[in-house]
């Protein structure tokens, strides 16, 4: 069973990714920066402790917090269903494909056969939109295919999963009512709602004091392990290609700004737009670093990654104090002339 005219584009981020998918076979086409910006999708974290192999930085809100925000902003209906039983899981997933509905998942990719780098990740997001005796059919991002095939055995594998940010067996739907407000009149909602959040964050490993942070411990991640040559240059693949806290999701947030600029004039909007630009190209230079920092044993390297963090905090924190004061309405749409 595999659904006919499903548009399955891949994009940059697994979750806007598969929320694309479900809102697109509805007829409701957004772009991935503004699923991403709706979502109020932006944030940090620094994240480690004596359990993990290495350090994790963030630079999005939780798995499954976007699509609830999304959700809740837009009016949609979500159905959200998680069981401990492997064939309740498979009837979830099942019965809305048969009855022409494609799904999302949340999964640890580490299980899906098409992924080339074998980390566990529970967050991960995927639609799927059919199967057959043997296969799944997935859209996941660009980066990984794209549309793609996994086996159903390593699919309930990546289900069943347990770990970190793991869910049980998730999985969800999407219905869009009739009379669904326009995206635009969400906007300034979404991005105070993500400003307040980045300003003022309960503990100091999330938000601008969590970049901070990072700016002061990434010095010694040549200390936090035996393997510098693999364990920074991934860090950094992740940061810059994933997306786990670098340039990713600060594009998608600059380019969601860019399209607000169009609907709303206001300069508090122009200004963030502009500090996430830069931002974004500095969260490729941080990257950069780590890498080099791996592959030489440079101890400098992270110094100057650490003094590049502690500058994006400031200009982040910057940035994010202008959007929380947006409050100027959408722009009324310029009526069409008349003929005389």
């Amino acid at each position: 069973m595999t659904l006919p005219d499903v548009d399955a584009r891949g994009t940059q981020h697994c979750e806007t990714t598969a929320l694309g998918v479900l809102l697109r076979t509805q007829g409701l086409d957004l772009s991935e920066p503004m699923l991403f910006g709706l979502g109020s999708g932006l944030s940090f974290v620094y994240w480690d402790s004596k359990r993990m192999a290495f350090p994790f930085l963030g630079g999005r809100v939780k798995p499954f917090d976007l699509t609830r925000n999304l959700a809740s902003r837009l009016g949609l209906e979500l159905v959200v269903r998680e069981t401990s039983s492997p064939r309740r899981a498979w009837e979830n997933v099942a019965a809305p494909i048969d009855a022409g509905h494609p799904v999302g998942l949340q999964l640890d990719s580490f299980h899906l056969d098409y992924f080339g780098s074998k980390v566990h990740f529970g967050g991960h997001v995927v639609a799927m939109y059919g199967y057959d005796d043997h296969d799944a059919y997935l859209v996941d991002t660009d980066q990984q295919g794209g549309a793609v095939t996994t086996s159903l055995a390593g699919l309930a594998q990546a289900r069943a999963a347990r770990g970190p940010m793991t869910a049980k067996h998730r999985s969800f739907t999407l219905s869009v009512p009739t009379d669904l407000p326009s995206p635009q009149v969400r906007i300034t909602a979404a991005i105070t709602a993500c400003a307040d959040a980045f300003l003022d964050p309960p503990i100091a490993n999330l938000g601008h004091r969590g970049i901070e942070k990072a700016g002061k411990l990434v010095r010694t991640w040549l200390q936090r392990t035996d393997a510098p040559q693999r364990d920074l240059p991934q860090a950094a693949l992740l940061m810059e290609k994933a997306g786990t806290g670098g340039a990713l999701f600060r594009n998608l947030y600059r380019d969601f700004l860019a399209e607000c600029t169009d609907l709303l004039d206001s300069g508090h909007l122009r200004t963030g737009h502009r500090l996430y630009t830069e931002a974004a190209t500095l969260w490729t230079e941080v990257a950069a670093l780590i890498t080099k920092a791996g592959e030489s044993g440079d101890t400098q390297c992270l110094d100057q990654a650490g003094t590049v963090l502690r500058d994006l905090s400031r200009i982040e924190r910057e940035a994010m104090q202008s959007l929380s004061r947006l409050t100027v309405p959408v722009r009324s749409p310029t009526p069409p002339a008349r003929a005389d």
